[in-house]
């Protein structure tokens, strides 16, 4: 009998059933097979879970939504849910995602740009004092989060934000997540380039668009005409950064495939040069790419990074070219380096109009809702209608005028908002943590404010800029990587042999001046308890060993293993 393509002769041999082993690129036809994250998408677009969620879920509760709109397209919509108060880091990895599960959601604002109206924080403070038990924490990337909200609540909550302009579409999921951009766009009196527009035009057209609504993996957006290259360009999926064009003018750099995690990769220049009026069809072009050539069969290898570093600037460019804008893109020239270390806007600043910016300091991003109302408060007590939120966990109010900006800052610092921090209030950040997150396995906020006030009663003279991140688990929320000191979450011995809470060390980290990650040392791992010894050492070995001028960033790559011990 002659072979045919469903029967193989005798003297065939057989092969091994087997599963295509492509990476899941649909532009490639790989279409299966598919993982949960893959199949709960292709089975309903996440978009659409709001109507379950209005309809149904919030008059019957917690108990009656389905799992795969719980764990999965419920994000497309900013809700995760939260951890279950009392189960340790030990357990992070080993429960069942339903043992860790409580009946109560965190829940992300977007704030595309950070741009806020004194109206729009006066109704986040609101929901935060009346539906999540005065919660709300500035995060790195320019959102609010709520935690302790209830799926009962959620049709008045979205009701309320989007009487103001707000929302929370697209904040978490697989996704274009909030597009950040520079917190003094078109105020700066330094400014190359205001990235405004083009947020704007993104946000309108794409945001919520189903076109864009099932992406590999999460897709992360920066924008900034700021020289202070303000938006931590560096490690975003895709960023524009303002640029002057010999030939052309102040337009936009554009950089692809940077990101954290376990994987972290510092994104890369493409060489092209896009003017303000062309960022939104170049995004598009990006995200596209990502969309139809992005890794989906494993989910460690599903975000843009990855294809970048197997494709190269190059290719990745050549595509972007040749198959979505069906043009060339200008060559045009690399940022400056900033002119200082510090990039958060702190402080009292003058503005293109002649009033004054000021950017306050609250602890490691954490805030409640009843503070948020008195800032709207002042604000407009003060004249100003506009704030804005940073990638640094901080806070500015705008359009202040000369002879109020004393009375403002006092009414900051008497909220413990401070204007002139010290360096240890003012560079260290810290994710959720433990307290709420599922994926944590030690306490950070908390231990990052605590951290604050032993290091400035230790070290009260210390003036040098310094970041000190601290993450609950290595997934680098708070960029432990491209910090001066990165503290990576972890459970570690203590000098008793019992296990507890603890950290590995990352030192000299740094975005804009030489990006790149910073260094671990070899066993080392400092328990909580430790912390505030160990960073008081290392920081006065610095002092003592530096050269004229040099950053902690250097030194660190320098030093002996002995010194940063």
């Amino acid at each position: 009998m002659a072979a045919t393509p469903d029967r193989p002769s005798a003297a065939t041999p057989r092969r091994k059933a087997g599963r295509h082993r492509g990476e899941g690129q649909w532009a490639a036809g790989h279409f299966t097979p598919l993982n949960a994250n893959e199949q709960f998408k292709k089975d309903d677009d996440g978009l659409n879970v709001r109507t379950r969620i209005e309809t149904i879920y919030a008059h019957r509760g917690f108990d009656s939504i389905d799992g795969a709109d719980l764990r999965g397209r419920m994000r497309w919509w900013g809700l995760y849910t939260q951890r279950k108060p009392g189960i340790d880091g030990g357990k992070t990895a080993i429960l069942e995602p339903e043992e860790l599960d409580d009946e109560f959601f965190m829940l992300r604002v977007r704030i595309d740009g950070g741009r806020l109206t004194t109206e729009q924080l006066r109704v986040i403070g609101e929901i935060s004092q009346e539906f999540a038990r005065g919660t709300a924490d500035i995060t790195d990337r320019q959102n609010i989060q709520y935690h302790w909200i209830r799926i009962e609540d959620m049709p008045e909550i979205w009701r309320r934000l989007e009487a103001v302009g707000l929302s929370t579409t697209e904040a978490c999921g697989d996704t274009p997540r909030v597009i950040i951009g520079s917190p003094v766009a078109g105020i700066a009196e330094d400014e190359i380039i205001d990235g405004t527009p083009a947020i704007d035009e993104i946000h309108s057209r794409f945001i919520g668009n189903k076109e864009f609504s099932n992406l590999p993996r999460k897709f992360k957006t920066a924008i900034s005409g700021s020289p202070l290259l303000d938006v931590a360009h560096e490690i975003n999926d895709i960023a524009f950064v303002g640029v002057r064009h010999p030939e052309h003018g102040p337009g936009f750099d554009l950089w692809v495939g940077g990101g954290l995690s376990t994987n972290p990769k510092i994104g890369v220049r493409l060489g092209a040069w896009v003017p303000l009026d062309e960022v939104p069809e170049v995004w598009a072009g990006v995200i596209g790419i990502f969309r139809d050539y992005g890794y989906r069969r494993l989910r460690t290898r599903a975000r843009l990074k990855f294809l970048v570093a197997d494709w190269g600037a190059e290719k990745f460019r050549q595509v972007l070219e040749d198959e979505y804008l069906s043009r060339k893109l200008v060559d045009g020239p690399a940022p400056a380096q900033p002119v200082q270390q510090w990039r958060d806007h702190i402080g009292v600043h003058r503005q293109q109009d002649g009033r004054y910016y000021i950017g306050f300091a609250p602890r490691v991003g954490r805030v409640d809702g009843a503070t948020l109302t008195k800032i709207a408060e002042l604000a407009e007590a003060h004249g100003s209608g506009r704030l804005r939120t940073t990638v640094e966990q901080k806070m500015i109010v705008l359009d202040v005028e000369q002879d109020k900006v004393d009375s403002l800052v006092a009414g900051l610092e008497a909220l413990d908002l401070q204007v002139k921090p010290s360096t240890f209030r003012r560079g260290t950040m810290a994710c959720t943590g433990i307290e709420f997150c599922k994926l944590a396995i030690v306490e950070t906020k908390a231990r990052g404010s605590s951290l604050i006030d032993d290091l400035e009663r230790r070290l009260p003279e210390f003036d040098e800029p310094i970041t000190i991140n601290i993450n609950g688990c290595p997934n680098a929320c708070a960029r432990i990587q491209v910090a001066d000191i990165g503290l990576k979450g972890q459970l570690v011995m203590d000098d008793n042999g019992d296990q507890v809470e603890g950290y590995q060390v990352h030192l000299g980290g740094a975005l804009g001046l030489e990006a790149g990650f910073g260094r671990k040392v070899r066993g080392l791992k400092v328990t909580s308890a430790e912390l505030p010894d160990y960073i008081e050492r290392v920081l006065r070995r610095f002092q003592e060993e530096r050269e004229e001028g040099e950053r902690f960033a250097t030194w660190a790559a320098r030093a002996s293993e002995e010194a940063l011990s």
